[in-house]
């Protein structure tokens, strides 16, 4: 059977109990009363007083008040009777928080919760209770230096916070998170959705599968690097970590943390270092096909004009001379020509302090263009020059002038016969913010899947011409890559070509 405290007219039974009750609360409880004279007094004062502020029930006078304001903290002293007359003033709840110097304990925090009533007579009573709530405020400090700290650590680190309730879908994302996507940091970026959204394309199938590997419980942790886009339209890298921190009892995850990593410029060298070692593989695998060049063309050459001396030795009567110097012209002809192409290709390959200066574009194709007037005069050929005028390209003048000119004389030398060539110069940004010249014809075309790894390679043709020789493509990549730029080429035969050059300049 319950105990109704409101029902009971047995006061002694109801006193008993708040005699009880009243021995088991820990705080202070009180009765303060403040008459319109502005005394002060205590009708009611519970025992722990004595246990809170060290003063016994019995001493609570109205000298006392003396005491207990001489304990309060200097600096708090003011706020504390200043909140005390508002609750008179306003007849509202009493409640502030204050620190106290005590005899025994020293300092300790306080805290006066109380009810206001105003009597007829024109006093004003305080019931409530003084909690000591020291414990309390040290925890709440600890907490404060360490959100301190870790603040501190977060804004001094390079590293983005990411905590995703997956129960809510909701996901907190740091400062910094923000600030990789350019974003302010009061920006709200709460769905999940968001950031897969802006994932580079090329990037989500292994994005997902390797979070999902993780949520599967395969691997013990995610990690993924993959580009996101920015508010100001461009791609950074990222290096996105993650771990499942909360499972339910299936083993579905409940709750991730994470953190997003700005490694944008490392993945650049890294890109660049790979792209120069390409290079050097490239560049490598070139010389070595150029010493067996050298080697075969030579040695043929020289076997040759040793085979015609010694058929003008062997013949007595020397009736062949005549014939046999013809001959031995023609293969010395050859050899100077072998020579004077390899010479070339070794000096843009040893050429190590080329001259680089920023030229304009238009107006090196413009020279070309007033070149190549009247190279072929049976064909009318059309040169249109998409590349606006003020646009400038680091690269060496020399070096300009030959790979347009050998692209130019290409798409002339290798005109479809049904048709006048038709070339077209067109200027673009890649996607990585470099510039690029394309170079377009409408000539016999390439077929790549047969001529592709061979298209560059020196002495390699691919068209029944008779000046066909098979060393300006070598000698134009060589200088294009002299300038660490990059060529490409697409093609269809019968419909023309395509080269692309990407300069290394932004």
């Amino acid at each position: 059977m319950g105990f109704d405290l409101y029902g009971n007219e047995d006061c002694l039974e109801v006193n008993n109990f708040y005699k009880k009750l009243l021995a088991e609360m820990p705080d202070l409880l009180f009765q303060f009363v403040i008459d319109r004279n502005n005394n002060y007094y205590f009708p009611l004062i519970s025992k722990s007083a004595n246990e809170i502020f060290e003063l016994t029930s019995g001493t609570f006078s109205n000298e006392t008040k003396l005491i207990i304001y001489d304990r309060i903290f200097p600096s708090d002293q003011e706020l504390f009777f200043q909140s005390l007359l508002k609750a008179r003033r306003e007849v509202q709840p009493w409640e502030i928080e204050f620190r106290a110097i005590l005899p025994k304990r020293g300092l300790r925090w306080f805290k006066v919760s109380s009810k206001t009533e105003l009597s007829h007579d024109g006093s004003v009573s305080f019931f409530g209770h003084v909690s000591d709530i020291t414990d309390l405020k040290d925890k709440e400090e600890k907490l404060r230096i360490s959100e301190e700290r870790f603040q501190f650590a977060l804004d001094a680190s390079t590293v983005g916070v990411w905590d995703w309730d997956m129960v809510t879908n909701r996901v907190f994302y740091s400062s910094l998170s923000l600030k990789i996507l350019e974003l302010e940091s009061n920006d709200i970026f709460d769905d999940p959705e968001r950031w897969d959204k802006i994932v580079h394309p090329d990037d989500l199938p292994k994005y997902y599968s390797d979070i999902h590997e993780h949520f599967d419980n395969k691997v013990p942790y995610y990690e993924n690097y993959h580009r996101v886009m920015t508010s100001s339209g461009n791609y950074k890298w990222i290096l996105d970590r993650g771990k499942v921190i909360e499972r339910d009892e299936n083993g579905r995850p409940l709750r991730v943390l994470g953190t997003h990593t700005d490694v944008s410029l490392q993945k650049e060298k890294e890109l660049e270092l790979i792209k120069t070692m390409k290079l050097y593989s490239d560049q490598n695998s070139r010389l070595l096909n150029f010493s067996h060049i050298v080697s075969h063309n030579l040695n043929t050459q020289a076997g040759n004009i040793k085979s015609i001396l010694d058929f003008i030795d062997a013949d007595v009567d020397k009736q062949t001379v005549n014939e046999m110097l013809v001959h031995l012209r023609t293969v010395s002809n050859d050899l100077n020509d072998t020579i004077s192409n390899l010479t070339q290709i070794v000096k843009t390959q040893s050429n190590i302090n080329i001259a680089v200066v920023p030229l304009k574009l238009c107006e090196y194709i413009e020279k070309t263009i007033a070149t190549i007037k009247g190279y072929d005069k049976e064909k009318k050929v059309t040169i249109i020059n998409n590349v606006p005028k003020y646009l400038t390209i680091n690269f060496n003048p020399a070096y300009l002038e030959s790979v347009l000119l050998n692209f130019a004389t290409n798409a002339i030398k290798y005109a479809h016969p049904d048709r006048d060539p038709v070339i077209i110069f067109d200027f673009g940004i890649e996607q990585e913010g470099y510039k690029s010249l394309k170079i377009t014809d409408n000539g016999l075309g390439i077929d790549l899947a047969v001529h592709g790894e061979l298209l560059f390679g020196m002495y390699k043709t691919f068209h029944k011409h008779e000046e066909a020789r098979g060393i300006g493509l070598y000698i134009t990549r060589n200088q294009i890559e002299a300038m660490k730029g990059t060529v490409t080429v697409e093609s269809e035969v019968g419909v023309g070509t395509s080269f692309k050059i990407v300069f290394n300049d932004m």
